[in-house]
């Protein structure tokens, strides 16, 4: 890989040598607007000159509100070459927590792009300079489109420095309000060179963005991955779309979190069931040809890289896709560390582990369990917050993590939970949710779950079941749910076995604030919303209760 100390450095040296290679391609009705890096290059400095035309200065604070598309990636692109530093917001957010981030982070302009509602989201702007771009009906008073036409491109973009900040992140968050996280330029580019000695990819490779770009899992193992490596950016363009977009650009390397790899074996098991398959599967001449089919249609049979994160993922589940020849590597990290943590290798993949330290990282645990990191490019801290940002670190400088784990004899990481996750029965005892969860979810008929219990006995399974279950009559489905937490119980503690299935009216969603937008159940708010009813439910005669 070449050598460079920026992000617009290694743009900058494509645009050089492969200026007529697609960069970006962007659906709009069926049709892919193709961007050249020479194209994107002349349309992101003119933007950028907008932007000092405007009165950013270096170190201004620019927002950028977006699905992921083209814009977001030549946005990002536009706002470093202006010397300010990007605020990127989640696009599912509700205008009120728009508007909190933006107070709290001082931005002094907005760029806003492709949007499922943003009629709604709007009142949470403040007076700032909002640039709309038309190519998604986002109409505001200065368009993305005019300036590229009156404006000149910028001929000399700002220089980045290691030091400077790129960004500030604001957290998902599964419990408690989020937090801007601060990067610096360097920690960008000392976790991209780190990843890329690891991910080895073919030359101009194609990449597939779709989980949300405001991620640091996406930003950095997509977007600044792709940037450094001259590659090929495809956007999917509707949730409808999404199979057909994927299977038209077969990536080099496809991210994905644990629930779309379910959703994925769901669709599976909906054309060929799972006796089927594996009759067809002990087929020597069928075999081949079988996974290559299914390869192919899911969009993954270039995919060198086959990567899950952001949650854990069932064990079970590796398993049943590395069957079709499709090997899930599990890898982990965070926004705090800039995600340099760990990672499964090809060859060196440790199902039900998040793999082995990458390069230039140190762990250790503390006596409690919970996972210390050292890198050279963790955050600066939360952005206003000394306190909080005191709060993340040791005496020594390691980084808390909040997640417990151990480690094998070969250095493999097992995250085994959350330190805020643990919840006390009545019984006064500590009960640690996740390895619980994981292995519930290898029953195909449960979607999600989450493990409850406080001031209850013993735990019980909140339980939204898989499309495949809502397939079943009530008997089959009742007796799957019952033998799949009998079969968990039989190696729990008396403590900790799960007394009754919960099963909930309502599936948990983006939209109705109870999963992140990378699709984390949010344990605090579902906990919020039901715990009134825990001990009616375990008070229930029933080991099955339906929520009414």
């Amino acid at each position: 890989m070449e050598s460079y100390n920026s992000p617009l450095e290694a743009f900058a040296y494509w645009v050089n040598k492969t200026p007529d290679h697609i960069f970006l391609r962007q659906p709009k009705n069926r049709v892919f607007r193709e961007y050249t890096y020479r194209e994107a290059d002349t349309e992101i400095r003119k933007i950028a000159n907008s932007l000092i035309a405007m009165g950013l200065t270096n170190g201004n604070h620019v927002a950028l509100l977006s699905k992921n598309c083209a814009h977001w990636i030549m946005a990002d692109l536009a706002i470093m070459m202006a010397g300010c530093i990007s605020i990127p917001i989640y696009p599912t957010l509700s205008g009120e927590a728009i508007h909190e981030i933006l107070v709290h982070s001082e931005s002094k302009a907005i760029i806003v792009g492709k949007l499922d509602d943003y009629e709604e989201q709007k009142s949470g702007i403040p007076d700032i300079p909002k640039i709309g771009i038309e190519a998604y009906e986002i109409n505001e008073s200065i368009s993305w489109e005019n300036l590229v036409k009156e404006n000149e491109a910028l001929k000399e973009p700002h220089v980045q420095q290691a030091e400077e900040l790129i960004t500030i992140m604001y957290t998902s968050g599964t419990t408690g309000t989020p937090k801007g996280v601060m990067h610096t330029v360097g920690n960008f580019n000392i976790v991209v060179k780190s990843a890329l000695e690891v991910i080895i990819l073919p030359p101009l490779p194609r990449y597939f963005s779709y989980l949300p770009l405001t991620h640091i899992a996406e930003r950095i193992g997509i977007s600044m991955c792709a940037i450094y490596q001259g590659a090929s950016l495809t956007f999917p363009e509707s949730l409808d779309t999404f199979a057909e977009d994927l299977a038209s650009v077969q990536p080099h390397i496809f991210f994905a979190v644990p629930r779309i790899w379910s959703k994925f074996q769901e669709k599976i098991l909906e054309k060929i069931p799972d006796q089927k398959l594996n009759k067809l599967l002990k087929i020597p001449l069928l075999c081949k040809l079988v996974k290559k089919s299914i390869q192919k249609k899911l969009g993954v049979s270039k995919a060198v890289w086959c990567i899950s994160g952001a949650a854990p993922i069932a064990q079970s589940l590796q398993q049943w896709f590395s069957k079709l020849g499709i090997e899930i590597i599990q890898g982990y990290g965070m926004t705090e560390d800039c995600i340099l943590s760990h990672f499964n290798r090809p060859g060196a993949n440790r199902f039900g582990t998040v793999g082995q330290r990458m390069p230039g990282v140190v762990t250790k645990l503390s006596p409690e369990g919970e996972i210390l990191i050292k890198n050279q490019c963790l955050m600066k801290g939360y952005f206003k917050e000394p306190e909080k940002t005191a709060e993340m670190f040791a005496e020594d400088g390691f980084l808390r993590t909040g997640d417990i784990g151990e480690f094998d004899h070969d250095e493999f990481l097992t995250i085994t939970g959350r330190v805020k996750d643990q919840f006390k029965t009545d019984k006064g005892k500590y009960i640690s949710p996740t390895p619980i969860e994981l292995e519930l979810l290898k029953s195909a008929d449960i979607e999600q779950v989450c493990i409850v219990g406080t001031g209850i006995p013993q735990p019980i399974a909140l339980i939204i079941p898989s499309e495949i279950a809502k397939q079943k009559d009530k008997p089959a489905f009742e007796n799957s749910i019952l033998a799949s937490v009998k079969e968990v119980n039989a190696d729990l503690e008396p403590y900790e076995k799960v007394s009754k299935a919960i099963i909930m009216k309502e599936d948990w969603s983006i939209e109705n604030g109870l999963l992140t937008p990378t699709l984390k159940v949010k344990r605090n708010r579902i906990e919020a919303i039901h715990m009134p009813m825990y001990a009616d439910w375990f008070d229930s005669p029933y080991k099955i209760v339906y929520e009414k």
